[in-house]
């Protein structure tokens, strides 16, 4: 009897708990069906502004990334600095569409480029906000600049991206997350020293989806994609709409040559060091020859391009006298560019180099001439060091020997 009643009670708990839970979990779904239905709408709204594009640097390599065009009128696609790197041209493929059905695979694209590719040129570049804008010449008819958004995005909104993940064989992929914060971030990546406002998600951004565009649920362009997070699972960094507009608005720079370009510009020769730097064997009026180098790499600090040109005069695991670093301070404050640097390597060992810093933009011939100043300086005091270094291993004459005799 006992068993008969709780079993009855139970029965009843349990239906009432159904009759409870039921609309709950039918509220779920519908959300999660209108979730579902409002990504579909947003990716067909964003797809036709969305762009693969392709580059190759001084180097010859080849690099991918995905794009957003935000001006018909100008032609303009916007991606990250990083994508385009040193480049001063970019191919770039719209999507394309065939049967109603929109292409996905790479090699439709790459088998197609005379007929699916724009030419376009690199115009304009922040590494700082790790923005670039590429300039097309012409833009296909199915096209569409995207709508920037008034204002930045909130936390906790729901954001949908579409990129073109480099580990995959498919292009247009789409991904939706939440906005975890938007705050100023300076740090440091493989690509340099940013320091922008960003809008960190719970999105998994991979490599490929670099410069994708960010969207609201209007469709509205928030952010484009830029990192994601090396300690932190599906933490991904996105550079705000604040900041694309600013770099839109403001006097457009272009990235310096990669210095491979420049040397060959310049007719220099040169050869590829075992740093990954560029040497150059510059020879002197005195016949001889002094090894130049200049950085693979341009440095930046805010919107300033530097490339270095170094030369390496004296390694001694002795620290250099008072006498010598003096002489090297005179001549920093009479050389027309660069200076002396006194620099300790990981063996304790003591390195004298002359070291010129150069506008990255500079023309090839002013690089060019650079490098002939480093090396007739180096070249000098490298001359100095060697004859006082003989000078004071030459033997003792006579009188000087009978003098220390005396004297002990």
């Amino acid at each position: 009897m006992f068993r008969c009643r709780l079993t009855r009670m139970l029965r009843i708990a349990f239906h009432r708990w159904m009759s409870l839970l039921c609309p709950a979990i039918m509220l779920v779904i519908s959300l999660q069906a209108t979730s579902a239905m409002a990504g579909g709408e947003t990716y067909k709204k964003v797809l036709p502004s969305t762009v693969w594009i392709i580059t190759a640097n001084g180097e010859d390599q080849t690099s991918t990334g995905t794009g957003v065009f935000v001006d018909a009128d100008k032609k303009l696609v916007l991606t990250n600095a990083h994508v385009v790197g040193d480049s001063r041209t970019a191919v770039v493929f719209f999507p394309e569409k065939k049967n109603g059905e929109t292409l996905v695979k790479r090699k439709q694209y790459l088998d197609s480029v005379l007929k699916l590719a724009q030419p376009g040129r690199i115009v304009a570049v922040d590494r700082k906000r790790d923005l670039a804008l590429i300039e097309l010449s012409e833009v296909p008819e199915r096209a569409e600049a995207i709508t920037l958004a008034e204002s930045s995005v909130t936390v906790g909104e729901s954001v949908d991206l579409i990129g073109n993940p480099g580990g995959s064989d498919v292009l247009w992929v789409y991904t939706s997350g939440t906005v975890r914060s938007v705050y100023q971030k300076k740090f440091k990546s493989d690509h340099g020293e940013h320091d922008f406002r960003v809008v960190e998600t719970q999105t998994p951004i991979k490599p490929g989806d670099s410069g994708g565009p960010v969207v609201n649920q209007a469709g509205e362009l928030i952010a484009i994609a830029q990192s994601f997070s090396p300690s932190q699972i599906l933490v991904s960094y996105c550079v705000d709409v604040q900041e694309i507009k600013a770099f839109i608005q403001s006097p457009w720079k272009a990235a310096p040559l990669g210095t491979k370009v420049v040397l060959k510009n310049a007719e220099v020769d040169f050869e590829l060091h075992s740093t990954g730097h560029y040497e150059v064997k510059q020879k002197l009026s005195s016949g001889a020859t002094q090894s130049v180098f200049v950085a693979k790499d341009t440095e930046y600090f805010q919107r300033a391009d530097v490339r270095k040109v170094w030369s390496l005069v004296s390694v001694s695991s002795e620290q250099p006298t008072a006498e010598l670093m003096m002489r090297l301070m005179r001549q920093n404050s009479a050389t027309k560019i660069g200076g002396w640097v006194v620099e300790k390597n990981g063996a304790g060992e003591f390195l004298i180099l002359y070291v010129a810093k150069l506008d990255a933009t500079a023309p090839d011939e002013a690089v060019a001439a650079s490098i002939d100043y480093v090396a007739r300086i180096a070249g000098a005091m490298s001359k100095q060091l060697e004859s006082k270094t003989k000078e004071e291993a030459k033997p003792e004459s006579s009188t000087q020997t009978l003098a220390s005799w005396l004297a002990k």
